[in-house]
């Protein structure tokens, strides 16, 4: 029968992003929301495998359960960079004191903390700055644009409080927590 390898690719297309999105949930802390995305990834999950397991001679149904697992993969991790969920920390290391990029990055509402760094040869000056996900290609832009030759680093935050973060509107307000321990204007 045609239409189960059709539904296992169906079903396993829908149950790896779940897979993505629940894992990301409960590495972002979203204990809730990871909850409710396990529950329908079970269901799905159910679903898919007692077809495949009902006719094991049925070889299409395997090729479609193994191929829509890393088709799903892909399609989800997709969506997780698409979702951009969460913070980043940024250190940007400049050879100078560059009061330009300083006031781009502080006027498109990032934050910025300077600090004098001794580098092997020279005295440089080190940005330490925090910023939502969605907007990290923007801040490397202005970057970018700036200085050039900029050493920027770029890591996951996974918990920080206080400090000073632009909250900006945004479409994706089901994603994020009502509460979060940090100053916003």
């Amino acid at each position: 029968m045609l239409w189960q390898p059709i539904l296992i690719l169906g079903a396993q297309l829908l149950y790896v992003p779940l897979v993505v999105l629940r894992t990301l949930m409960m590495v972002k802390g979203e204990k809730e929301r990871s909850a409710l995305f396990a529950t329908v990834e079970g269901g799905v999950h159910v679903i898919s495998l007692s077809i495949v397991f009902s006719d094991l001679s049925n070889y299409f149904n395997m090729v479609a359960y193994s191929l829509g697992f890393g088709l799903g993969m892909y399609l989800g991790s997709i969506v997780e960079e698409k979702l951009a969920i969460g913070y980043v920390s940024l250190q940007v290391n400049t050879s100078f004191h560059h009061k330009p990029l300083i006031e781009r990055l502080r006027d498109a509402d990032f934050s910025v903390a300077l600090t004098t760094v001794e580098g092997i040869e020279s005295i440089r000056v080190r940005l330490d700055c925090t910023a939502r996900r969605d907007r990290e290609h923007e801040f490397m832009a202005i970057v970018n644009e700036c200085d050039p030759n900029a050493f920027v680093v770029s890591f996951e935050t996974r918990n920080f409080q206080g400090g000073y973060i632009k909250k900006k509107s945004s479409k994706r307000t089901w994603f994020r927590r009502e509460s979060r321990p940090l100053t916003e204007e």
